[in-house]
């Protein structure tokens, strides 16, 4: 089955360079592509796409408030900004909002159909730069353990992770589905500000 995936992005030129490398792809529909905040606020919820691909400085509401607003009436689905802000601010403002990924414009075809199926297989993908910049500001800033808010359930799957147990097998010890055991992955990823399992296991094991 196709993954859907939509595009919001004021900017033409670059929305038909994205939609071109979609099309290409055997593996990805179209779900639509828009101009505007208020645009995508109006059609995506019927759409139903699996992945969203979110400019931030949009006329009008930004990427940031589309997103918050989105993720609202499309839970399941999973945003992924694009973007040439680099700054601390705003990417943690994309995360808290609902965003699951974010990467820089200059990203190539290659990178962004990768970032593609990383988020459906339950990750959060980032830009190197990007990546770069959340785990600096940990570092400079002082926090409480990261561990310290996760719930019970995911504490467990991130001791399963770091035992290095499969997801399928980590469904079945819990008695549950896989997707649910990547949703609570998905969910470690942001608590640990990380986006990858050997960082999660990293932090995990650091405790």
């Amino acid at each position: 089955m196709k993954t859907k995936v939509a595009i919001v992005e004021d900017n033409a030129s670059m929305r038909q360079i994205i939609g071109d490398w979609l099309a290409a792809a055997d593996n990805l529909e179209a779900a639509g592509a828009y101009e505007s905040a208020e645009a995508a606020l109006r059609e995506l919820p019927a759409r139903q796409p699996e992945v969203v691909l979110m400019d931030i400085n949009l006329p009008g509401a930004d990427g940031i408030q589309c997103v918050r607003q989105l993720k609202q009436k499309l839970p399941e689905t999973q945003f992924v900004m694009l973007t040439v802000y680099e700054d601390v601010k705003r990417i943690f403002a994309a995360l808290a909002a609902g965003a699951t990924g974010y990467l820089l414009k200059r990203a190539s075809r290659d990178q962004l159909l990768q970032a593609i199926a990383d988020v459906r297989a339950g990750g959060s993908p980032m830009s190197a730069q990007i990546a770069r910049k959340v785990v600096q500001s940990f570092r400079e800033d002082a926090v409480a353990e990261p561990s310290q808010s996760l719930t019970p359930r995911e504490a467990e799957i991130l001791k399963m992770l770091a035992k290095g147990l499969l997801y399928k097998e980590i469904a079945e010890s819990l008695g549950s589905s896989t997707h649910t055991v990547n949703t609570h992955i998905r969910r470690i990823y942001e608590k640990l500000h990380v986006h990858s399992r050997s960082q999660a296991i990293a932090k995990y094991r650091k405790q």
